[in-house]
């Protein structure tokens, strides 16, 4: 099978295929050890069996002698009566063998021998089955040595025996001459039914253990589906759990959080945007309206100028205010370029200062004698901290201070407007930390209507917004990009 055929296989599996495929082939390998070791110790019995058949048919062409040269010609029935005699009486020698066939088939050990001789005249002696066996050459063992299994009842009563044979031919006498191969004892059963023990513990194990992780991979795709189901309709109240009973979607849930936190963000810019956008748009509106509907109930000619001129001017900046807004939409057609943030707060400043003084509030400008530089769109950033100008004055009571500072912090350019109003409620910063620090804030949210729409051009510039409690009061930060 060729490697990208193996990869495109394994890739069409489940993780639960893949672990039912390894314990199986566990398995299958412990099985496939216990044969090939099973054969390696016959091989070695066989061989021990063939050296002794070697040294009984050596013992018995030595003592043959001169018999062993009988030609057909001159055997006689007397010579082969002798030759029966002989093997029978070489056959049952009391110390002819290590064990005797009666031990052999009682115990199952092997190491009995075996012989056979047939004459050219007379009868054969010995172990006649030897003569019909069918033999299996094993060159590997020696010449002339072959292996035969003996049925049950030919030479144990009770059992099969696996014989060695050597089979040569000496003059005119056939000879054959074998040994019982020891069999496999007790130990070798229970190292068998041990192996085979392991074999089906892995195969099982495998096998529940890939149920298990599917019914588990199936609760977490569980969980992370019905979180974004309920994101698909607007509700981000519920997360994947990210210590998730499956570790190995961890990666998975945390992504699709951040994605469902990037998600809830903006659909938060975009309520903002919108709320803003209608607190913008309303005023000039309103303005040019009721400046148009004096244009035409006035027919002095200075004032009816002057009148057209302040309509034109309301829908300009209404149009400067709708560009702005498609402009912070369409982020690619932003131009970026160092903006002074010195420059940017002491402007905001002189725009606030007449609302502020009619509200017995001062506003106060601090930034270093060399600057403060950022890179932006300076007028999405003028929106930002008018707005955030504009929410420190509605809040700040009669002889209350608003600090509009640009500093540089850790290297980062930043601008932050303090000021002395309500402030954040202990209860609310303890009870929705959670929440502020998810949205990238460090106390509530709900200081005026615009902070989501200034975080947005904050978080669009690189950088983030962050709430504090000033006691008494709020500070807004917003830290940008080095």
């Amino acid at each position: 099978m060729r490697p990208w055929t193996i990869r495109r296989w394994l890739g069409r599996r489940t993780t639960t295929q893949l672990a039912s495929a390894l314990a199986v082939m566990a398995a299958l390998a412990l099985t496939g050890s216990l044969v090939v070791t099973g054969q390696a110790v016959r091989m070695d019995q066989r061989q021990q069996a063939a050296l002794l058949a070697l040294a009984d048919y050596g013992a018995m062409a030595s003592k043959l002698g001169a018999e062993s040269s009988l030609e057909a010609a001159s055997l006689t029935a007397g010579d082969a009566a002798y030759l029966s005699a002989w093997l029978s009486a070489f056959q049952s020698g009391p110390t002819r063998d290590a064990r005797t066939l009666e031990e052999t088939c009682r115990t199952g050990q092997g190491g009995a021998g075996v012989r056979y001789i047939r004459a050219p005249i007379g009868k054969p002696a010995g172990l006649l089955a030897l003569e019909s066996a069918v033999l299996t050459p094993q060159p590997r063992l020696g010449e002339d040595v072959y292996v035969t299994t003996l049925k049950r009842g030919v030479l144990c009563p009770g059992r099969a025996v696996e014989v060695i044979v050597v089979r040569r031919q000496i003059g005119s006498l056939q000879i054959a001459v074998g040994r019982v191969v020891e069999r496999s004892g007790d130990a070798w059963g229970w190292a068998v039914l041990a192996v085979a023990a392991t074999g089906a513990v892995i195969l099982i194990s495998g096998l529940a253990a890939s149920a298990y992780a599917r019914r588990r991979l199936t609760s977490a795709i569980a969980d992370v589906t019905q979180a974004l189901d309920r994101a698909a309709v607007g509700d981000f109240t519920r997360r994947a759990p990210e210590a998730s009973v499956a570790p190995e979607l961890t990666a998975l849930t945390i992504q699709a959080n951040r994605t469902m936190d990037r998600l809830e963000e903006i659909m938060g810019w975009l309520r903002d945007s919108a709320d803003q956008q209608a607190h913008d748009f309303r005023t000039p509106l309103a303005r040019a309206t009721a400046r148009l509907e004096r244009l035409a109930e006035t027919e002095d000619a200075p004032t009816r100028e002057r009148l057209a001129h302040e309509a034109a001017a309301d829908l300009r900046s209404l149009t400067r205010a709708m560009d702005e807004a498609m402009a912070l939409r369409d982020g690619e057609a932003w131009s970026f370029e160092a903006v002074r943030l010195d420059e940017l707060a002491v402007a905001v400043a002189e725009l606030y200062q007449p609302l502020a003084e009619a509200g017995g509030v001062v506003i106060r400008v601090e930034a270093p004698a060399e600057g403060v530089s950022a890179l932006g769109v300076a007028s999405l950033l003028q929106r930002a901290a008018t707005n955030l100008v504009d929410n420190a004055v509605k809040f700040s009571p009669p002889g209350g201070l608003v600090t509009i500072r640009a500093f540089v912090r850790d290297g980062r350019p930043a601008l932050s407007v303090s000021d002395q109003g309500p402030g954040i409620d202990p209860r609310m910063m303890s009870d929705n930390r959670a929440r502020a620090f998810a949205a990238g804030l460090h106390g509530r949210e709900s200081h005026g209507m615009g902070l989501g729409f200034v975080r947005a051009i904050v978080r669009r510039h690189g950088g983030e917004m962050m709430i504090d409690d000033a006691c008494p009061g709020a500070i807004v930060t917003a830290h940008f990009s080095r």
